[in-house]
């Protein structure tokens, strides 16, 4: 693995976890109130499009990047659609 490989994976591995503590909020909250629509859908078209992009070219640091960023994308949706009682 080459030093640019590494940094690669380090980079795509921070970006992948950014979404983390912003779920979790979401979770513990019940709601996302906070996010705007016009975030979540332009961090949602975002995701969709670099995802499409990057699989012809398997791109695995960025793939799992944008992957693991669309599941916590997708607890702050649930939570923005069905806030929780």
């Amino acid at each position: 693995m080459t030093l640019a490989e590494i940094f690669g994976w380090i980079g795509a591995t921070l970006f992948a976890i950014c979404g983390l503590p912003q779920a979790i909020q979401s979770i513990k909250d019940g709601h996302s109130r906070g996010l705007s629509w016009g975030f979540l859908g332009c961090w949602l078209g975002g995701e969709i499009c670099t995802i499409a992009y990057i699989i012809p070219k398997l791109d695995l640091p960025l793939l799992v990047n944008y992957v693991i960023n669309l599941i916590f994308l997708g607890i702050m949706l649930k939570y923005k659609i069905w806030e929780r009682k």
